[in-house]
């Protein structure tokens, strides 16, 4: 049930992203009009990174909670929060209902939401890892942190495949979008059904106890506080690097995918939703794949075996998509880009849970992951930015996977090997 509840609270943070990915050309016209197609684009990508930026803080938060009292309860209101938050956006009056205040009320919200999504990684990436045998926590990691990213996007996408559905064409402007945010509140009650069948994490509770029996009445100290000060300031810059690496590469490569297949490529929406739907699909399995292949060579290996073809790959399959028409030709580019975008994450979560012992596990995790994917989820952003026309998108991301990839390989060659390292301490 940790591993199922780990895998899901996940998913929902990732399909709280793509949500707003697959509405971003709408939501660029409703909130953040402009006469350039990719500085809408840019404002609503920006919008995104404000809820990364808040990321590190929930982070903080919730890790620090989850480290002194426990990772479930903590799970449990973030991935409500998550929820409530996604909902809300599909309440918003837009700029021609509200003038100046339906921008400045969505990105407020994105803020809230942002808390929430930190607290969501700091607890996910621990308890499912903590609560299986050492074999298999490379499995579960990439079951979590791939597996469970695909499981957003096969949320999202069938979601939008629903939303396109009901509200075909035009009307997809009008009310399509806000449904697609509605949904936020179904996959967040059925979170909730999961996790009150949760249990605490095993490696939490004895480790507590040894604490509270070695502690006596001392106050304990600040989980955060620790990170930031002795040698674990070290620990968590080198993380940093792996964490910014893949990040970057994921925000460029499937968080970027919705909006190339519309704004690109111009292929239908239900050819789209066709092709998110098995991109999402191959994310959940290579996810648990890659994750087992660190379990038998490790993870630094597994990072190097994933980010050189990477490097070389993902630029060429944006470069390709952007010069035809052909659907399958599409589909099999994009699903290419869909794997390697997830694969990356497979290992990061046992490879951050084994960097820190288990009093600092949840806040070291969530800040190591957040902070790197705060910077990396800058990039759509940027990218949007410096292509100034939509036609140069594609040589832009193409330059950002090569060194989103470079950055990754960088990290994971100035890291050690962790796998074997005991979580019990």
């Amino acid at each position: 049930m940790a591993v199922f509840a780990s895998c899901f609270g996940w998913s929902l943070d990732l399909f709280d992203l793509f949500v707003l990915l697959y509405v971003a050309p709408v939501i660029g016209k409703l909130f953040f009009p402009s006469t350039h197609a990719t500085l809408s684009l840019a404002a609503v990508y920006a919008s995104f990174t404000v809820t990364l930026l808040m990321r590190p803080v929930g982070s903080a938060i919730f890790g620090n909670y989850a480290d002194r009292h426990g990772r479930k309860s903590a799970m449990f209101v973030a991935v409500s929060g998550v929820g409530l938050a996604t909902a809300a956006f599909g309440l918003l009056p837009t700029l021609a209902q509200a003038g100046v205040f339906a921008p400045i009320l969505f990105l407020v919200l994105r803020l809230v939401q942002g808390v929430f999504v930190g607290g969501v990684v700091a607890t996910t990436h621990t308890v499912g890892t903590e609560s299986v045998p050492e074999q298999w926590r490379g499995a579960v990691s990439g079951l979590v942190g791939g597996g469970g990213a695909g499981l957003g996007a096969l949320m999202a996408s069938l979601a939008f495949w629903f939303a396109t559905t009901l509200f075909p064409g035009s009307d997809f402007d009008v009310w399509g979008w806000r449904v697609m945010f509605y949904s936020g509140i179904l996959s967040s009650a059925l979170g909730l059904l999961i996790f009150k069948y949760l249990e605490e994490s095993p490696v939490w509770l004895a480790a507590s106890s040894r604490r509270a029996a070695a502690r006596g009445s001392q106050k304990a100290k600040s989980p955060v506080g620790e990170l930031f000060s002795g040698p674990l300031r070290n620990t968590l810059l080198i993380n940093l690097l792996i964490t910014t690496g893949a990040g970057s590469a994921y925000y460029v490569t499937s968080g970027y995918l919705p909006t190339f297949l519309k704004v690109i490529s111009k292929i239908p929406n239900s050819s789209i939703s066709a092709i998110l739907i098995g991109s999402a699909l191959i994310a959940t399995i290579s996810g648990p794949i890659v994750g087992f292949i660190s379990d038998l060579i490790g993870r630094r290996a597994t990072f190097l075996a994933v980010g050189l073809p990477g490097l070389i790959l993902l630029p060429l399959m944006y470069l390709w998509m952007a010069q035809t028409q052909d659907v399958t030709t599409i589909a099999i580019y994009a699903f290419v880009i869909s794997f390697f975008g997830n694969a990356v994450l497979a290992p990061v979560p046992i490879f951050l849970n084994e960097r820190f012992p288990t009093a600092l596990r949840a806040s070291g995790t969530g800040l190591s992951w957040n902070i790197g994917f705060a910077l990396g989820g800058m990039m759509p952003t940027v990218v949007s930015l410096v292509s100034r026309e939509t036609a140069n998108i594609p040589m832009s991301l193409a330059i950002f996977c090569c060194g989103a990839c470079a950055l990754f390989v960088v990290g994971a060659l100035a890291a050690g090997e962790t796998k074997g390292a005991r979580l019990d301490e």
